[in-house]
């Protein structure tokens, strides 16, 4: 058939497996078993089994667990609130109260959970009832909580980081450091956003002007202070060298347990929750990187990546063009597919393409989590849109009126890393 035809007849398939509703693994899965078939017969079949143990093997994806256990039990215990209620004090007369306090407490929690629904769902759980009871704007409400819920992906830790790094063989812990500047800047970008349409429109955020009192202050402290401590173990010990992302995870999810038996309310049955919740996402996560490795193996074995590269290449594209069209895909994808869905589909295809436009691939690790958070408030996709749907049963066109401003603070930021890669390349290098 030939390699066009080898990229075409794959792409069919794909679009065909989705468009009936197909989870994009299986999807995705499936039309790598036929696309190697097709470039090899069944003596391709030989090597799966190989490239499928592999993948589920990974000693970096060992951190995936212990930090999705670190997340849930934080989430089962009750300590978010006391978490939320600190930085609730310290920003009362922030314009912008407890919307600066949802933008900032999503930014800590993400160097906790690494994950953007955790992160969106804890902090929500906590910040919707007090933001409703004291009348704050409910799309205003929603796009912070939506948005800074995003930060969990790219904020280290990050799954979705871990995730790319198996994929491209990319060290994970300077993924990590590439995402924390970048994640940083971003929040306080979100952050002056909202103060200034707060000082603008006093009705959008009710401040409250007394200043907090000194024993309001120290209790706030005291609940911060192990959440800060925990952040600050875990990234310090990957930046020195110390540890390696999983034996940070070992480290920060026993803290964790410590931290929620002491501070919160961890009971046995919690306990026994968070376990189970960890089982299944770390079971769905390990599935989605087996397909994963299968579909990068057919892409390789059929040659589809150097037919991307050859394609591009008489487009005469340059890698400005390439980058600026990639920020067009994806968010067209987000728009019909989650985002282990688009990680797992575009990663390995473009592997060969970012080798040819010499594309650093710990810089575009951070572009393409970008992206992804793009993805998570995208409807009608968007997981984080439904998450504070389900937990606010606020209308949802008022969540996306809500989350839209965040889509052009994200555009226009992917474009200021383009221009400015030393933003996510700085910290890494100083390893």
């Amino acid at each position: 058939m030939g390699v066009g035809g080898d990229f075409a007849f794959f792409f069919g398939m794909l679009f065909i497996f989705l468009a009936l509703g197909l989870w994009a693994p299986f999807a995705i899965g499936i039309a790598g078993a036929i696309a190697l078939y097709q470039a090899a017969g069944l003596n391709a079949f030989k090597a799966i089994g190989l490239v499928s143990w592999g993948a589920t093997t990974n000693f970096n994806l060992t951190a995936i667990p212990l930090f999705i256990l670190m997340a849930e039990v934080i989430s089962h215990s009750g300590v978010s609130k006391q978490f939320y209620d600190g930085f609730a004090v310290i920003l009362r007369r922030v314009p912008g109260g407890l919307l600066q306090t949802n933008i900032l407490g999503c930014a800590i929690f993400a160097a906790i959970s690494g994950a953007s629904v955790a992160t969106s769902a804890s902090m929500g759980a906590v910040a919707l009832p007090q933001l409703e009871a004291k009348k704050y704007d409910r799309g205003m409400s929603a796009g912070t909580l939506a948005a800074g819920g995003t930060l969990g992906i790219l904020i280290p830790p990050s799954l979705t980081m871990i995730i790319y790094g198996s994929l491209t063989d990319t060290s994970i812990a300077k993924l990590f450091m590439a995402g924390l500047i970048p994640g940083l800047l971003l929040a306080s970008i979100y952050a002056l956003y909202v103060a200034a349409r707060s000082a603008f429109n006093k009705n959008l955020a009710p401040v409250k002007n007394e200043p907090a009192s000194w024993g309001e202050v120290g209790r706030a402290a005291l609940n911060l202070f192990p959440f800060l401590g925990l952040m600050v173990t875990i990234l310090g010990s990957i930046y020195t060298g110390i540890a390696t992302p999983t034996e940070a995870a070992a480290v920060g999810s026993s803290l964790a347990i410590l931290m929620c038996v002491t501070m919160g309310n961890l009971r046995w049955k919690d306990f026994l929750a968070s376990l189970r919740a960890t089982m299944r996402v770390s079971c769905t996560l390990v599935f989605i990187i087996m397909c994963a490795y299968i579909f990068s193996y057919a892409v390789e074995l059929a040659g589809i990546g150097t037919a991307i590269v050859a394609m591009l290449q008489g487009w005469g594209l340059s890698q400005f063009a390439f980058l600026a069209a990639l920020l067009v895909m994806f968010a067209m994808l987000g728009c019909v597919m989650d985002g282990a869905g688009m990680i797992v589909l575009t990663v390995p295809l473009l592997q060969a393409t970012l080798q040819a436009y010499n594309i650093d691939f710990i810089w575009f690790g951070v572009f393409i989590v970008l992206q992804l958070e793009l993805g998570m408030l995208t409807p009608p996709f968007g997981l984080n849109l439904f998450v504070i749907h389900g937990i606010s049963k606020w209308p949802m066109e008022t969540i996306i009126k809500g989350v839209f401003p965040y889509h052009i603070i994200i555009v226009a930021y992917v474009f200021l890393m383009i221009a400015f890669p030393q933003i996510a390349l700085w910290l890494p290098s100083q390893m």
